[in-house]
């Protein structure tokens, strides 16, 4: 990423940097194909379970996959929907690494018991939480082109972050309830059309985060992802890659969900996020992310009920009322 950003703030004065620049969007793509051939005739040659020689060449596939999406004539069709340059040699390094992961994303949920493994895996401590979410904001910040294209002040604008105004934190707080309104029903949903997909997402879910219950795990849990994953995903790449493209790459990210209803739950929370990012900025679908990440480690519970209900209609209310008089007072 740093090496494509300086490419491209080099721009024609500096030819050879511009050609290395090119030479790692060729690459990387190209790299995973070989190894995952040579991945997938090893497994073959070995004799190998059928779903490691798939996982192999499926990788190969993920990599040309990748490698068609950063090509000048793939992002030229793409620049008419999307606000990207085909000469941009950042936006189409951001088309290979994202096309790339949610194809192997893809290829792994296909392949491989994922499920299985999550669930037998050993849970997460809040360092282990923190250094999985810690590079999503470096990939946000060093992306989009921090002390290579961009000063401070510059990247913090791009990214999409703000000091709030109060209507953007009701309209947050707001939002987050209504998000977990949704999730519990779609949960509810998954459990009674496939009982045992979700025992088995149960299962991996209490085996990643049962270590995170205390409130101080729940915080961390609600901090570190609300905050890291909104920047990358809202503030970085939303901008340039339109609301699904990103709401996608997000869903595929949460592999501990699965090929799941709940796994396209969370797609359709990613599109609300992008929703909110929309029509407000990066730090209010961070507060938002927040917010539902603690309501769902915390939960209400049926006593609670009547009260959240509560919360939220005042909630709706105070939103719909702040929205109007702070867009009142922008025009004023």
């Amino acid at each position: 990423m740093v090496l494509v950003n300086l490419a491209q703030a080099g721009g024609s004065r500096r030819p050879g940097l511009r050609t290395a620049g090119e030479a790692v969007i060729l690459v990387l793509p190209g790299l995973v194909v070989l190894f995952g051939v040579l991945d997938g005739l090893g497994a073959a040659a070995g004799r190998a379970e059928p779903g490691a020689v798939a996982y192999g060449f499926g990788v190969a596939l993920a990599g040309a996959l990748a490698g068609a999406a950063g090509t000048p004539m793939v992002v030229s069709a793409l620049a008419s929907r999307l606000p990207i340059d085909p000469d941009n040699l950042v936006h189409r390094l951001a088309l290979v690494l994202t096309v790339g992961l949610v194809a192997l994303q893809a290829v792994t949920q296909l392949t491989t018991d994922v499920l299985g493994a999550e669930a037998a895996g050993a849970p997460l401590t809040r360092l282990d939480l923190v250094v999985q979410e810690v590079p999503f904001l470096l990939a946000a910040l060093v992306g989009v082109g921090l002390w290579t294209r961009r000063s401070p002040a510059g990247t913090v604008a791009r990214l999409g972050l703000a000091v709030p105004r109060p209507w953007q934190l009701v309209v947050a707080l707001a939002a987050a309830g209504a998000f977990y309104a949704f999730g519990v029903g779609a949960d509810a949903l998954d459990h009674w059309l496939t009982p045992a997909l979700a025992q088995r997402v149960n299962a991996a879910n209490l085996r990643i985060f049962g270590g995170l219950s205390d409130p101080v795990g729940i915080a961390t849990i609600a901090l570190a992802a609300g905050i890291c994953e909104e920047v990358f995903f809202r503030g970085a790449l939303q901008p340039r890659l339109g609301l699904f493209w990103p709401a996608m790459v997000f869903a595929s990210v949460h592999t501990q969900y699965g090929l799941s209803l709940d796994a396209l739950a969370v797609l359709v929370l990613a599109l609300g996020l992008g929703l909110l990012r929309r029509f407000t900025n990066t730090t209010t679908t961070a507060l938002c992310h927040v917010a539902y990440n603690g309501l769902v480690g915390a939960g209400i519970g049926w006593l609670g009920l009547p009260q959240a209900v509560l919360v939220e209609v005042v909630l709706l209310l105070g939103a719909i009322l702040t929205t109007w008089v702070g867009k009142r007072g922008g025009r004023n």
